[in-house]
This record gives C-alpha cells, sequence and structure tokens, in this order.
C-alpha cells in the first residue's frame, strides 16, 4: 500500500505539473517525449527509495525514521534530474515543469507519509504478524526485557510468558510465569515459539550452558541477555573485534567519519552564510555601537574549554564594560558590568555571532555543548559526575541544552548538572536532523526571547 500510493501521487504530480505548463493540451495525448521524461522519473523514484530503504520494515520502522527516509528520498529524487539535465539537456526536462512537479509532489508525500503513521500508530497492533517469544529468568533484566518488547510493539515480538524456578521480582506480574526453567523448550516446541532469550544472571553460566546445548538439539533460536547492570547504568554499545565482543558504556554517532565530515560541511556551509549575508554589514553597525556607549574593544574574547578540553580563544560582541572578573565571574541578573547595548546583545543572543569566526576556524560547531570558562570546567569536573564527558564534542553555539531551558547562569550545581545531562544525551544521539531541529529552535526561541538569557 505505501508504494502504491507513493508512486499515485508521483504520476499524478507528474501529469498535474504537465497541465500546468502545457494548458492547450490538457485533452490531448501526451507528447512522446513527457513519456520518456515520466518513465526516467519514475525509475529515479525507485533509485532514491531503495537507496535509503524507504519501503523496508514500513509497519515497524519508527516515525522518526520514515520520515526522515522520506525527506532524503525527496531530496536525492529532487537532484537526479536536475544533474542529469545539466549533463544530458536533450531530454527536455523544461525548468517549468520539474518546478511545477516538485512543489506538487513533495507536500503531498510528506502528508500522505504523516497520515500514514497516524493510521499505522492506531492499527500497528493488527497490521503486525507478531512473532511469539518467551523469556527464561524472572529477574530484573527479565522484567526489562519484557518491558521493552511491551513498550516497542514495532519489533513484532509477543511475550507469551516467562519460565523461572525462583519467586518473581517484586515489580513482575506473577501471572506471566508458566512454568519451571526445565518446562521451557517442551513449552516452545508444543505453542509456536519462535525464540527464547534467556536472562539468566552470570552466577548461573553453567545452566546458561546447558540451555544453549539443548536449544541446538531442539532447533531453537535463544538469545542471551548479558548482565552488565552492575557495570553500566545506562544504554550500551556492543563492537566485535574478530571473535571478541566489546562493549562501550555510550554510542557516539560523532566518532564515525562520515558523520564527523557532514557535520563539519554543514558548519563551514552555515557561518559562511551567515558571515557573508549577515555578519559583513551587522559587525561594522554593532562596532559603532558599543564604542558609542563605553570605551574598550569591539570583540571580547575569553580563554574556553574545546574539544578534548583544550583551549582555545571564543570571540563574541563586548556586551560588558572592561573589568578583572570576566574570566571568574558569570554574567547574573542586573549585573551591573553589563552595558545597555550589551544588555539587548545578550537577550537576543546577537552577542554570539562572531563565534561563526570560530566555527570557520574549526575551534568551534553551530551545535554542541556551550563552551565553559576554564575556571568553570576546573570546578564543575570535581563535583558533577561526568562533566568531562562533553568534552568529546566540538564547542558549539547552540546546543540541546540552550533550547531545552539550560542556559545562563548557573547559580546552584543542580542546574550545571541538568546541562551536562543535556550535552551527553545529544552526544550519544546526534543525527544531522537533530542538529537542524536545534538550530531552528535556537532562531525561534531567539525571536521569541528567553528568560534566561541576560
Amino acid at each position: 500500500m505505501n508504494v502504491i500510493v507513493d508512486y499515485f501521487l508521483l504520476n499524478l504530480a507528474l501529469y498535474v505539473g504537465f497541465i500546468l505548463e502545457n494548458k492547450a493540451f490538457v485533452w490531448t495525448q501526451v507528447p512522446d517525449h513527457y513519456k520518456l521524461n515520466f518513465l526516467l522519473l519514475n525509475l529515479f523514484w525507485f533509485y532514491s527509495s531503495t537507496v535509503v530503504e524507504l519501503y523496508k520494515d514500513v509497519l515497524k520502522k519508527d516515525a522518526d525514521n520514515t520520515i526522515k527516509a522520506s525527506i532524503i528520498s525527496l531530496l536525492m529524487f529532487a537532484a537526479t534530474p536536475v544533474l542529469i539535465k545539466l549533463a544530458l539537456p536533450q531530454l527536455n526536462f523544461s525548468n517549468t515543469f520539474l518546478i511545477y512537479f516538485f512543489l506538487l509532489l513533495f507536500p503531498s508525500i510528506l502528508v500522505w507519509k504523516t497520515l500514514f503513521l497516524l493510521v499505522r500508530k492506531a492499527r500497528r497492533r493488527l497490521w503486525i504478524e507478531y512473532r511469539k517469544v518467551v523469556i527464561i529468568g524472572a529477574n530484573q533484566m527479565g522484567k526489562d526485557l519484557y518491558k521493552y518488547i511491551v513498550d516497542n510493539p514495532e519489533m513484532g515480538y509477543k511475550v507469551e510468558g516467562v519460565f523461572d524456578d525462583k519467586n518473581f521480582n517484586a515489580e513482575f506480574d506473577e501471572k506471566l510465569l508458566i512454568g519451571k526453567i526445565d518446562e521451557c523448550f517442551d513449552y516452545v516446541k508444543s505453542n509456536g515459539i519462535f525464540e527464547v532469550y534467556c536472562a539468566l544472571p552470570n552466577s548461573e553460566s553453567d545452566r546458561i550452558k546447558t540451555l544453549m546445548q539443548e536449544a541446538d538439539k531442539q532447533m531453537v533460536r535463544i538469545k542471551l541477555v548479558p548482565d552488565i547492570k552492575g557495570i553500566f547504568d545506562n544504554n550500551v554499545m556492543l563492537a566485535v573485534y574478530g571473535q571478541m565482543p566489546i562493549l562501550m558504556p555510550r554510542r557516539e554517532p560523532l566518532d564515525n567519519k562520515s558523520n564527523e565530515i557532514s557535520k563539519r560541511a554543514f558548519d563551514i556551509l552555515f557561518s559562511s552564510f551567515v558571515l557573508i549575508f549577515f555578519l559583513s554589514w551587522l559587525i561594522p553597525i554593532i562596532a559603532i555601537i558599543i564604542r558609542l556607549e563605553s570605551k574598550g574593544p569591539i570583540f571580547f574574547r575569553q580563554l574556553r574549554s574545546g574539544k578534548d578540553n583544550k583551549p582555545f580563544y571564543c570571540m563574541k560582541f563586548r556586551s560588558m564594560k572592561v573589568n578583572a572578573d570576566s574570566d571568574s565571574k558569570q554574567a547574573s541578573k542586573g549585573d551591573s558590568r553589563i552595558t545597555k547595548v550589551g544588555a539587548f546583545l545578550r537577550k537576543t543572543s546577537l552577542d554570539e555571532l562572531p563565534q561563526f569566526i570560530n566555527v570557520l576556524l574549526g575551534d568551534m560547531s553551530v551545535v554542541g555543548p556551550r563552551p565553559h570558562m576554564l575556571k568553570h570546567t576546573e570546578d564543575y569536573s570535581n563535583l558533577i559526575d561526568k562533566y568531562m564527558v562533553r568534552h568529546f564534542l566540538t564547542p558549539g553555539i547552540t546546543g540541546w541544552a540552550q533550547v531545552n531551558g539550560y542556559r545562563g547562569e548557573t547559580k546552584e550545581t543542580t542546574s550545571m548538572y541538568k546541562r551536562v545531562e543535556a550535552d551527553i544525551w545529544y552526544l550519544e544521539n546526534w543525527s544531522f536532523f537533530l542538529d537542524l531541529k536545534i538550530v531552528f529552535l535556537t532562531v525561534w526561541q531567539a525571536i521569541r526571547g528567553n528568560e534566561n538569557a541576560y
């Protein structure tokens, strides 16, 4: 159904685009060269949607990935005919036709995908053919696994019950207990169970080996849930070096070179755009206004903690009178050091704009954890667990913490803890689309105003 609707919308947009461009041909047969163009564009869509696996697991894929794959498919699809038109102008891709076509196709595909996701959310349990599984182990790991499968129906699994020789975890529903561990494989064979998940603790390694051997004899798929709660308090990443499993305490998408390159490319393009079209005329105007109100430099340069905790000079428009406390004392509400012009610059975040020069130089990124003063890094690294983890990333002009309200003065350690927590979440969940979302929210908050900006 997903494929059929997409191709229907594609070809409807093609025909309507043809009508809009050739009003005289509405009631006549479509010319042959248009038929060739229609066929080529259908092939381009097939290529684009296949590359991003748009139609793979449409009932199981989560909503964010579905929308993301749709947008990438559309962008790839839009680029293909444009590039071919440049290389092979004889194919007669009319500019007017392509504009009409894309203006019709983009919103219709995205609206359809959104409607599909809304309907799927309500009907998914009926559409997905669930595979039955059982869990061995009524401990905390078994409970967590059961809850995860129940909370994520897109996985396509249904837990039939739990096998354990001992009493249930206090928070586990005892109605789920359907037998002793030794009875598991008889139940599996007679009830068409697809997989067995073993969540027994490491202390029962001999029992686990016996269960694995029995599963092989009975031709039953078994998966092990390693007991690592005592080591890690969050999600972990698994890598395999040869035959050795390696557990990492967190995922770091930007540790991937291609992700790092794409983020850096975005930083260069975005900062260049801001510098050329905004700062080229804003700097002289703001410089004159700053100088008219108070003596001192136009820019304020301060050593701050960068990636891998390497210090760099962070640039801002000067918003305070020249003072001796700037490297140790945060700005506070009603701070007498802030000038009238500076108060406006800070309220609108215009004082941060020179940091796009830092971005172009590679010291900062458009999005990332905010760089802190060296003294704050030294102080908070001794007070907050995992504080230094945020320095695995290149610091940013804006970040996930800032768009969630964690900005400005940190009077209490709790405020900084929440900021660090948000920064680490960003490190573990980075995506290009998350960066775009943060940029959009930052612009919106700058327009709307933020009570913590002073």
